[in-house]
């Protein structure tokens, strides 16, 4: 008989309370191969386009023309939707800090468009003058424990009631969140869902490695990028994740199809 009150298992339950996040997370390897050289001959041709311009684009237009449950809220107990799609990127800051910028109505733009507009922003923002820096800054200077209740009351009154607050609106961080973290040398991660932000997911773009594979019954080696998931339980389930790899899968074998709208 196996004894399950064992000392260890008596504290864990002291200890720990019964799980109550409603996240669920996922990954995928691409094959990038093909996608690495058709950035490589972009940027050579002067359009400074990385894997996530393509990930975040390709992600938009799944949500606009395949998965529109993706593309949704809760609010006062009810599932709501975006009036549009916007995709949110992070972005490195000096002295490893971190920002996101918003790439609003990323469904209806091409590739070029794309890859300027977020070039732009992501200027702003490391220049530390856009709005999310100015109310980060801001709520960091309320001394604490008034910073917390400044906080509730905002999340409150535009989160969860969706109304515009402080220049804050219930869409500010967009629909999704798109974060490469491969360039900080991770290979793969499952990040947390923002609570101030009314998202259903967040992609996380991981680190490339090159690997044998067997193509066409030859040993060949391909590069593959890891691409992990985490999304609001409450909005999706696995079979949403399933359908926007599917999607991201046929983009990364035909990059040409996001360069028209």
């Amino acid at each position: 008989m196996i004894e399950l009150n064992t000392p260890w298992r008596l504290t864990a339950a002291t200890i720990f309370e019964k799980p109550s996040d409603g996240k669920i997370v996922g990954s995928v390897e691409f094959d990038v191969t093909r996608l690495n050289t058709y950035i490589k001959a972009k940027r050579k041709a002067g359009l400074k386009v990385t894997p996530t311009h393509i990930f975040t684009l390709a992600t938009a237009r799944a949500i606009a023309q395949e998965i529109p449950a993706m593309n949704t809220y809760v609010s006062r107990g009810r599932i709501r939707a975006h009036p549009q799609v916007d995709g949110m990127v992070s972005v490195l800051l000096k002295g490893a800090q971190m920002s996101t910028v918003r790439l609003e109505n990323a469904d209806q733009m091409d590739l070029a468009t794309a890859v300027n507009i977020l070039s732009q922003k992501i200027r702003i923002a490391r220049s530390q003058q856009d709005d999310n820096q100015h109310l980060k800054h801001g709520l960091a200077r309320i001394p604490w424990p008034f910073r917390n209740w400044v906080y509730r009351i905002l999340h409150t009154l535009s989160i969860s009631w969706c109304l515009t607050v402080a220049g804050i609106t219930p869409f500010h961080f967009g629909s999704f969140l798109v974060s490469n973290i491969g360039s900080l040398g991770l290979d793969i991660g499952y990040p947390a869902i923002l609570p101030a932000a009314n998202i259903s997911f967040v992609l996380i773009l991981g680190g490339q490695q090159e690997k044998p594979c067997v193509v066409d019954g030859e040993i060949v080696i391909r590069t593959f990028l890891k691409v992990g998931i985490a999304m609001d339980h409450r909005l999706l389930d696995g079979s949403h994740g399933g359908q926007l790899f599917r999607y991201l899968k046929k983009i990364v074998r035909q990059p040409e199809l996001l360069e028209t709208v």
